[in-house]
C-alpha cells in the first residue's frame, strides 16, 4: 500500500514571520484499519496525564496516538543535520532520534549524531528524562545546540537526545522526532521548550505561532512562527482564553446538533487543542447519544461507520467557543476509505477520550486534526489565548 507523502511548498511571509511547510501521510493504524486488521484503541488524552500516571497505565505498543502526521523540516548542528518532526501543540518537549539509540525506531530514521557537531554540549546535570505519550515513550538525555526552525536560528536550544524508543509507537512513524509547542510547565526535565528559547533570544516579532493543515490530502500545510499568514484563512479572527497554561487548554460553553441544543457543556467543558491528536475526541459519557444522531454504527474492524451516500445528510455539530458558534460539518468528521479488497466504507473520525480535566475535572474534549482543518489556528503567548479562523 502506498502511503499518501505531500511535499508541501515552503512560503516565507517575512522575516519575522516564518512558516515550515508540513507533510501529511497516512499512519500504521489507517494503513492496518485498511486492510480489515483491526487496531487496539488507545485513549488520546493519555499523554495529557502526569509520568506518574502514564508509568502505571496499560499501553498496547501497536496503538499510535495520531492516525495523521503533519511534519516539516528542521537542522540541528554545527554544520547542521536535518529532520523531520512533527510539530505538536500537545506536549513541550524537543527531541530527536540519535546514534546513542539501537532500537529499530531510532535505526530506521535519521539519527542525530551530537558528535559530529561543534555547537553541541551535554547537559551538565547528565540526567536521563523519558517522555510518556499517549502510546509510547521514549528515554534519553539533554543537551543543547544550535537548532534552525524555519529559517530561525536558536543558540543554545535544549535537544532531548534519545537512548531508547521501545516498542513500534515511533517505529512505524514517518518523523524523526517530535517538536512540543505547549507551555514550559508541561516540559519532563523542566527542557526549555522552542517557542520559549525564540521568545527568551527575541527572534519573533510577535510571540505568537500559527497552524494550516491541509483537507483531503491536498498541499499547503504550514506551522507559522511571529505571526499568521492571511492568505491560509477567512474573515475575522476569534479569540478564546486559555484556561491552563500546560497545554494549549481552552473553555467549551455549548455544543449543538445541527443547530440544536443537546445540553453538553451547559456546565462547562475544557477541550485541549492539539495538532498531535489526528481526530476529534469527545468525553465518553457524551459519545454514545452523539453517534446515534449521527446514526453511526459500530463494525468488526472498521469502527464507527456511515453510509457514504448519507454524508450530506448528517448533522453538522458546533461547539461555542467564548461565544462564537464554530461549525464542523460532516465533511470533516467523516474519512472516506477503501480498503485492500477494494471496498470503500465512511468511518467517523470521532474517538472517545474516559479522562476529565485535571484541573477542573469538567468533561475534556480534544480538538484534533479533524477540527483544525477547518480552522486556521493561533496561539499567543503573550496575552495566553487561543485564535481561531475559518481555514481558506
Amino acid at each position: 500500500m502506498k502511503s499518501l507523502i505531500l511535499v508541501l511548498a515552503l512560503a516565507i511571509v517575512s522575516e519575522a514571520l516564518r512558516t515550515v511547510p508540513l507533510v501529511k501521510v497516512k499512519s500504521m493504524r489507517q494503513k492496518l484499519m485498511e486492510r480489515g486488521v483491526r487496531v487496539p484503541y488507545t485513549d488520546p488524552a493519555l499523554k495529557y496525564q502526569s509520568p506518574e500516571i502514564l508509568a502505571t497505565s496499560t499501553i498496547d505498543p501497536m496503538s499510535n496516538y495520531m492516525d495523521i502526521e503533519y511534519y516539516g523540516v528542521i537542522t540541528i548542528g554545527t554544520p547542521p543535520q536535518s529532520f523531520q518532526v512533527l510539530f505538536d501543540t500537545g506536549s513541550s518537549n524537543f527531541w530527536v532520534d540519535s546514534i546513542y539509540c539501537s532500537t529499530e525506531a531510532c535505526t530506521s530514521h535519521t539519527q542525530y549524531n551530537p558528535q559530529q557537531s561543534s555547537t553541541f554540549s551535554w547537559s551538565s546535570s547528565s540526567e536521563t528524562f523519558s517522555v510518556p505519550y499517549g502510546s509510547g515513550s521514549l528515554s534519553g538525555e539533554f543537551g543543547s545546540d544550535t537548532v534552525s526552525v524555519a529559517g530561525i536560528v536558536l543558540q543554545n536550544q535544549e535537544v532531548g537526545v534519545s537512548f531508547d524508543e521501545p516498542g513500534e509507537t515511533f517505529l512505524v512513524s514517518h518523523f524523526d522526532g517530535i517538536l512540543g509547542l505547549a507551555y514550559l510547565s508541561l516540559a519532563v526535565g523542566q527542557q526549555t521548550p522552542v517557542m520559549d528559547t525564540m521568545m527568551q533570544q527575541g527572534l519573533l516579532e510577535t510571540n505568537v505561532f500559527s497552524f494550516y493543515l491541509s483537507r483531503d490530502q491536498s498541499g499547503g500545510s504550514e506551522v507559522s512562527f511571529g505571526g499568521v499568514d492571511p492568505n491560509k484563512y477567512q474573515g475575522q479572527i476569534y479569540w478564546t482564553p486559555v484556561t491552563s497554561e500546560s497545554y494549549w487548554q481552552i473553555g467549551i460553553q455549548g455544543v449543538k446538533v445541527n443547530g440544536g441544543r443537546t445540553g453538553w457543556c451547559s456546565e462547562g467543558c475544557q477541550a485541549v487543542v492539539d495538532t498531535g491528536t489526528a481526530t476529534l475526541t469527545a468525553p465518553q459519557e457524551y459519545l454514545s447519544d452523539l453517534m446515534r444522531l449521527i446514526g453511526a454504527k459500530q463494525t468488526q474492524f472498521e469502527g464507527m461507520v456511515v453510509d457514504c451516500a448519507q454524508i450530506s445528510n448528517l448533522p453538522t455539530l458546533t461547539f461555542t467557543i467564548n461565544g462564537v458558534d464554530l461549525p464542523l460539518p460532516p465533511s470533516a468528521y467523516i474519512t472516506k476509505v477503501v480498503n485492500q479488497f477494494g471496498n470503500h466504507y465512511c468511518s467517523v473520525s470521532i474517538t472517545p477520550t474516559y479522562m476529565a480535566s485535571a484541573q477542573s475535572k469538567q468533561p475534556q474534549w480534544i480538538l484534533g486534526d479533524v477540527f483544525l482543518r477547518e480552522y486556521y489556528s493561533v496561539y499567543d503567548r503573550t496575552n495566553n489565548r487561543v485564535g481561531f479562523a475559518t481555514a481558506a
